[in-house]
């Protein structure tokens, strides 16, 4: 069987996007995207999208952690599913779509995604640190030094411990740079390692900065080791709301695989 496939990134987060329109990928073949998402044997990237048909919406997508397994809500994916989109004339410079979450909104601004998030109205404290859902679950820890944290080992830590082993958790360093811009690193899960962005981590770092009074700012700069992105929002009785998140997508390249 021959796949063709779009491979993107946004702010280093890499994706490979497959037109799943007549639903010909068998999505329930964890081997196979397993397979192709690894970086040595297929084709490599964090996570795998499908572009499925749907009826509510201008498109379905669904999301495949690395580990072959259906994923939650991809910030970053869904910002490059969006550009896939409009490259394949399924939408134009705006869309609304479905994700593992719900419906959300997006705007083109040529390589500039702007992505609608879900609401957030529970977020939990555990000491200092802070677990909240923006589409995928997030625990988000300030640190003095950003560059010397050890991700892969303290994020393993926290996504195995006994609180969150079973659902698994994103883990989120984060460094306080001004008022306006904050420094984070991720632990994915499914990915299982470091990724050089995370775009739910990003959403759930920058309310988290404001709920823990670290900024007053409803616009933050966060700084990835991919690139930057930046999220606005609306603080409100319940929670947060309109929360948006914007940043760069790049196509890297189109092909075709013999599996």
């Amino acid at each position: 069987m021959k796949i063709k496939f779009q491979k993107y990134q946004g702010t280093g987060n890499d994706f490979i996007i497959i037109d799943n329109t007549d639903l010909s990928f068998p999505s329930e073949n964890i081997s196979l995207i397993k397979q192709l998402c690894d970086r040595k044997f297929g084709i490599g990237c964090d996570g795998l999208i499908l572009i499925n048909p749907s009826d509510s919406s201008d498109y379905l997508m669904n999301y495949y952690n690395s580990d072959g397994n259906l994923g939650s809500m991809c910030g970053n994916g869904a910002r490059c599913s969006v550009k896939f989109a409009q490259n394949l004339n399924i939408i134009n410079n705006k869309t609304v779509f479905t994700a593992f979450d719900g419906l959300h909104h997006a705007l083109i601004f040529d390589d500039q995604i702007s992505l609608s998030m879900k609401p957030v109205n529970e977020i939990k404290k555990y000491g200092n640190d802070l677990f909240l859902d923006t589409g995928s679950p997030h625990y988000v820890q300030l640190v003095s030094d950003i560059k010397k944290i050890d991700v892969l080992h303290l994020g393993r830590l926290i996504r195995n411990n006994s609180i969150f082993k079973n659902i698994g958790v994103n883990v989120n360093f984060v460094q306080f740079i001004s008022d306006s811009e904050f420094s984070v690193r991720t632990y994915e899960r499914g990915v299982e390692n470091e990724t050089l962005s995370c775009g739910t981590g990003v959403t759930a770092v920058a309310i988290a900065m404001f709920e823990l009074n670290k900024t007053s700012l409803n616009k933050l700069k966060i700084v990835t080791n991919g690139g930057d992105l930046s999220v606005d929002f609306n603080k409100t009785i319940k929670g947060y709301d309109n929360i948006k998140l914007t940043g760069n997508v790049k196509m890297v390249y189109s092909g075709e695989i013999q599996v």
